[in-house]
């Protein structure tokens, strides 16, 4: 039987669904400082280096039919890539936690009655439902969810603009980190869009639509967020909607929003976990993440995700450029390998020089430098080591 493949338009309605997200619009509002032009563009210059790395990683999985995780073998060898697929499942399990927190936060802010976990167990249900449905079978639900959603994004933006005069900027963030912020989420999903790529009909067009769409509606929730920061000096986005008398239509934007892209994550995590072994299986996986999430949600502290968002791109930005090299540039294929030994001390130098650059806060940020050390690094080193072993 032959697998069901997923329409570009499909994959375009998912990462609408992926970038619209209380988390984006809350990263958002913390560019405020920076002003409007300069908040603006560090999103937008921040997005378009994030994208492109978010397109080229998701036309590997779209080309070769394999998960993100399967294609991060093709440089670090089966054995060798289990370091990234174990992070990657923390790190999706820690983005549940989040993203449902986030939701239900905002979601009690408007119905109080159920109180946080209340909204907690909710949108954790949700999220299940959306699990047992399967990536392949949401088209016609994405559509429903994803018209609500963009309808009511665009009643919130006007809202917000509507504000009055931005307020006045402090320049309490610096031009880099605010770069380093805007890159932060598309790369929080390069472990992931192999996931959904890699069932497209058409692999170019739909990696292409994907990126797009996300790059697109992302900036969208950042503007929104900072724009609430500036023009209404309110970073409370639930606090914005019930002043705006949104009521119900602000509720559906939470917790929609909030199930669709969280479904990503939770699913993304059991994709993840079937690439450590085969017998753990997807959709048991995803719902036990869940669960966890949702757990994890009620009764940790999960408020602050700035540091959490650096933390992926030190770990998955060097990791993806090294994947990009040997894939697109020296055509190599370390799958059949237990470990390349080579790409993963490359991997751990990336890592390093990323936390250095953090700490140093450069104008340009720290992705861009760590792209370009990493990726002359394994260009330099791939090549003399291929040469020495032609000599020999």
């Amino acid at each position: 039987m032959q697998e069901k493949k997923t329409s570009t338009f499909s994959n375009g309605l998912i990462w609408f669904g992926a970038a619209v997200s209380i988390a984006e619009i809350m990263t958002g509002t913390l560019f405020a400082p920076l002003g409007f032009g300069k908040g603006l563009l560090a999103i937008v210059v921040g997005h378009v280096i994030g994208c492109v790395l978010l397109f080229l990683a998701g036309l590997i999985g779209a080309r070769t039919g394999k998960s993100a995780m399967e294609t991060v073998k093709m440089s670090f060898g089966g054995k060798g890539s289990l370091l990234f697929s174990v992070l990657n499942v923390l790190q999706l399990v820690g983005w549940t936690a989040v993203m449902i927190a986030g939701g239900a936060s905002a979601a009690a802010a408007v119905i109080p009655a159920l109180g946080n976990w209340g909204w907690c167990l909710i949108i954790g249900a949700l999220i299940i439902v959306w699990v047992l449905i399967g990536v392949k079978n949401l088209g016609k639900v994405n559509i429903v969810a994803m018209a609500a959603l963009f309808v009511l994004t665009i009643v919130l933006s006007v809202v917000i603009f509507n504000g009055g005069e931005p307020l006045i900027s402090s320049e309490a963030l610096g031009f880099g980190a605010a770069i380093e912020l805007s890159i932060a989420m598309p790369l929080s999903w390069l472990p992931l869009i192999s996931d959904y790529t890699r069932s497209a009909k058409k692999p170019f067009g739909a990696t292409l639509t994907s990126t797009v769409v996300y790059f697109a509606a992302s900036c969208w929730m950042y503007i929104i967020g900072m724009g609430a920061a500036l023009f209404t000096g309110e970073s409370d986005i639930a606090a914005i909607m019930l002043k705006a008398g949104l009521g119900i239509a602000a509720l559906i934007i939470i917790i929609f929003s909030t199930v669709t892209t969280t479904f990503l994550d939770v699913y993304s995590a059991g994709v993840s976990a079937e690439s450590i072994t085969a017998k753990l299986k997807e959709k048991p996986v995803a719902i036990v993440v869940g669960i966890i999430g949702m757990v994890l949600a009620i009764f940790a502290p999960v408020s602050q995700f700035e540091a959490f968002l650096y933390l992926i791109s030190s770990v998955f930005a060097p990791m993806i450029v090294i994947l990009i090299v040997d894939y697109f540039m020296l055509k190599k294929d370390s799958s059949a390998k237990k470990a390349n030994w080579v790409n993963l001390v490359l991997w751990l130098v990336g890592f390093v020089v990323y936390r250095v650059f953090l700490a140093i806060d450069l104008p340009i940020g720290s992705t861009i430098p760590v792209m370009v050390i990493t990726g002359l690094l394994c260009l330099v080193v791939n090549k003399v080591l291929g040469a020495k072993k032609h000599a020999a």
